[in-house]
């Protein structure tokens, strides 16, 4: 039995090789993924102490607009709807 393995290792020995460099990439590549997503989880943790006034100011902003795009919407709405009152079209048909 040990005689017929060496013997297919010594004939197929190039497709051993190239399976044993296929794991060893996938190993390291996935060591390498590992690696990022560990310092991308400590970026994000330095940011939320340390930066914690930044992102308080991008919340901030981000209400405005929130405010500012609902007062937009109801705007536009109340002048298609004023639109709307001249034409002979409902509303639903331009959808």
């Amino acid at each position: 039995m040990m005689t017929i393995a060496r013997s297919w290792l010594k004939e197929n020995a190039t497709l051993v090789y190239f399976l044993i460099g296929q794991a060893i990439a996938l190993v390291s590549l996935g060591a390498y993924g590992l690696s990022y997503m560990v310092k991308l989880e400590q970026r994000v943790v330095t940011l939320e102490t340390r930066g914690s006034t930044h992102l308080a100011e991008i919340n901030n902003r981000l209400t405005v607009t929130e405010k500012e795009t609902d007062a937009n919407r109801k705007s536009l709405d109340r002048i298609v709807e004023i639109m709307l009152r001249e034409l002979p079209v409902k509303k639903e048909q331009l959808r």
